[in-house]
């Protein structure tokens, strides 16, 4: 059973919340005002429920078709029409740039689609999610000739793209790359063999552009020696490259999405960027993918929610433990009077809705960061997408997944069989902890790279902005039930950080710590997106506002405690981590 209605409420309180307004007026979106928002996400609703959805499970159970003599990959029936009908909606081209035939919607627009699109139907998503990066990744760092080739069929979905990083003896160790690029003319030949590739090879559009790293003859050693290339499947003259599928990965979940390996044996490519300057393009890929990975965890916890909520409304077992609350006449209570039934679905309910919070809060510092006039304000709004990206990506795919398992267990042994499609969406959604950099690398680049940057620059803002909102509402007591543990919880993290900052924390000590650290970062931001929607809730008079604060609520008392016992573990940083030699395990 599959059930799904996007959350358009939810969307439309925290685009108000959250300051979408401000965003709306950059140059360049005025015309996507709110309410012109909302009927593209209805229509995202539409498209989401009545074509993906339908065909989510089909895909779970059919599979891709690999065919070793062609090499060609074949995706289930329907997923071709699929494809076409989410162009021919504008969804490929609503978030980018006009001059080559985008939208020109802003990020969070297409942010918020892509949640939708991930809920319904995970495996297909990923098609189109990569494609977005690798437009992004040819815009920064493409030539202009590169632009005006590569990015109107990307953009108008009639080609797609991929990211080919990973080799078999290299994944997050890019540094042992071996693919190797041989100038020829203004072309190179690459060869060597990439895994894991998603969507390497399909049969849902006419070509597909890979972003290849490799290295070139003269390269240095390690990752300064990483040059990156657009490969794509047809070359122009019509005929097909030398780079092709030579087999699929046989997975746990996403059984729609070909993962594939992929052998290029001379294949031409062009030089993206500069020489030995490879990983910034594929870093600007990268850090869209990772956003979106987050999104992941929100999508799937959100449609696994539902489907609990769908389920414990219907079920009946046991009494009530409240005599009051007894329903005469019946043999047994509707499961809702379980006050552990409620617990469960107020811990997915209560971390979810701030997860989303944090998704849009984050894609509208991108926004501002992409299109502000005022460089200052540009560099904080970067400043704090960079902070919060490695954070989104982890904790919410990893909150997410045991928000799906949650549901599942409200569910009982119903939840655990295909009846009720939970299990899918926890076998989907369990390789989001791991691509895109696995989340400790998510947790050792907020600490290594982001909190330091620029003297601590980025951190020293975020601590500020939500220590002011603590003393903006110390006075109200109202919201003191709110304000007080978010206090705690910034004075905690910022404990943390210093103690993380100084010379007390080596090497193995952070790289202990580091994940318990992120996690800690993540509810304090939860608690600081959940305060933001409170002072709201409670400025209007509606079911929706008050659930909303009783939502928060939970999450201040029941969730957010959680980080005194992170802080405690990240302090005995590696004492006992590394205290078990390698032979005892």
């Amino acid at each position: 059973m599959q059930l799904y209605n996007a959350p358009l409420e939810d969307f439309r309180f925290l685009l108000e919340t959250l300051g979408y307004a401000s965003v709306q007026a950059l140059p360049g979106y005025q015309d996507y005002d709110l309410d012109t928002v909302m009927s593209l996400l209805a229509a995202g609703d539409t498209f989401c429920r009545e074509v993906a959805l339908p065909l989510n499970g089909v895909g779970d159970r059919v599979g891709v078709r690999f065919d070793p003599a062609s090499g060609t990959v074949a995706l289930p029936e329907g997923f071709r029409s699929l494809y076409a009908r989410y162009v021919e909606n504008g969804f490929a081209s609503l978030g980018h740039d006009p001059a080559y035939g985008g939208g020109g919607a802003p990020h969070t627009v297409a942010v918020l689609i892509n949640e939708m699109v991930t809920a319904t139907n995970k495996s297909f998503s990923m098609c189109p999610g990569l494609s977005q990066g690798l437009i992004e990744s040819i815009a920064h760092h493409g030539t202009d000739d590169q632009r005006a080739r590569y990015l109107p069929k990307l953009i108008a979905g009639e080609w797609t793209g991929t990211m080919c990083l990973t080799e078999p003896q290299c994944g997050t160790d890019l540094g042992l790359l071996s693919t190797k690029a041989v100038p020829e003319g203004e072309l190179y030949r690459l060869t060597g063999t990439k895994i894991w590739i998603t969507f390497g090879e399909h049969d849902l559009a006419e070509n597909i552009i890979h972003l290849v790293l490799a290295r070139l003859p003269d390269a240095p050693p390690g990752i300064k020696g990483i040059s990156v290339f657009v490969v794509p499947r047809v070359l122009p003259d019509g005929t097909r490259n030398t780079i092709a599928c030579s087999g699929l990965e046989h997975k746990m979940g996403i059984h729609a999405s070909p993962t594939c390996v992929m052998t290029l044996d001379g294949a031409l490519g062009e030089l993206v960027g500069e020489p030995h300057r490879g990983m910034r393009a594929m870093f600007t890929m990268m850090n869209v993918a990772r956003l979106n990975v987050g999104l992941e965890g929100v999508a799937l916890g959100d449609i696994a929610y539902q489907t609990a909520v769908a389920f414990a409304r219907d079920r009946r077992q046991g009494r009530a433990p409240d005599p009051e609350k007894r329903e005469r006449g019946a043999s047994a209570d509707n499961i809702m009077v379980h006050p552990d039934v409620r617990r469960m679905l107020l811990e997915v309910k209560s971390t979810n809705e701030a997860m989303r919070a944090l998704a849009v809060f984050t894609s509208l510092q991108i926004d501002v960061a992409t299109r502000h006039e005022d460089p200052a304000a540009r560099t904080a709004a970067a400043d704090l997408a960079a902070l919060l990206t490695p954070v989104v990506k982890s904790y919410c795919t990893e909150r997410g997944f045991l928000n799906v398992s949650t549901a599942m267990q409200v569910c009982g042994g119903s939840g655990f069989t295909t009846d009720w499609s939970i299990e899918q969406y926890l076998r989907d959604l369990r390789i989001a902890m791991i691509y895109e950099g696995t989340n400790h690398i998510q947790a050792l680049d907020l600490v290594g790279r982001k909190i330091p940057a620029d003297n601590g620059r980025g951190y020293r803002a975020w601590s500020s902005r939500v220590r002011a909102f603590c003393a903006d509402h110390a006075g109200d007591a109202e919201l003191a039930e709110f304000v007080a543990p978010l206090s705690h919880a910034i004075g905690v993290l910022d404990g943390l950080t210093k103690w993380l900052a100084s010379g007390e924390a080596d090497g193995e000590t952070v790289g202990a710590a580091a994940s318990g650290y992120l996690n800690a970062f993540a509810l304090t931001a939860l608690g600081y997106m959940w305060g933001l929607q409170v002072v709201e809730a409670r400025a209007r008079d509606t079911k929706f506002a008050a659930v909303k604060v009783k939502t928060a609520r939970y999450y201040v008392n029941h969730v957010l405690p959680e980080i005194d016992v992170l802080a405690r573990v990240a302090r005995e940083g590696k004492r006992h981590v590394m205290a078990v030699e390698p032979d005892e395990f």
